[in-house]
């Protein structure tokens, strides 16, 4: 039974809301920072399954940048969030993944992203 007094949908915009500000928040510094690095790429691989998941590999343009660590957890949470921000949801059952591809110089954001699923074909027959 749910609830009269509360209102789910508005609940749910303004969670949209607060990732979304939250988000926007995060791409600013990160940018900022990877600028600052020289770097003009980031590539970071993400999967999810079976109720978990997590940040395969953040790669970085010119190879030749190493990212300190914590810059790539940062870069890694980063793509995660914004994966589940468009796909909530996807680490469930069979899971999703994907690919976030950032151009650094233009700040666009490329996001491939897949959901598995199991197909299921039935029949019966009776009395044939």
């Amino acid at each position: 039974m749910t609830n009269p007094q509360i209102d789910y949908a508005a609940m749910a915009a303004q969670w949209r809301a607060e990732r979304e500000t939250t988000l926007k928040a995060s791409r600013t510094e990160l940018l900022a920072q990877l600028r600052a690095l020289g770097i003009s790429e980031v590539t970071a691989e993400y999967e999810g399954y079976g109720d978990s998941g997590n940040v395969e590999d953040v790669t970085v343009q010119p190879a030749e940048v190493q990212l300190p660590e914590a810059l790539a957890t940062e870069v890694g949470d980063f793509a995660w969030s914004l994966a589940y921000h468009h796909h909530p949801g996807f680490e469930n059952n069979e899971g999703g993944y994907g690919t976030l591809t950032w151009d650094i110089a233009l700040d666009s954001i490329i996001l491939d992203h897949a959901d598995r699923y199991v197909e299921c074909s039935h029949s019966y027959d009776e009395g044939l």
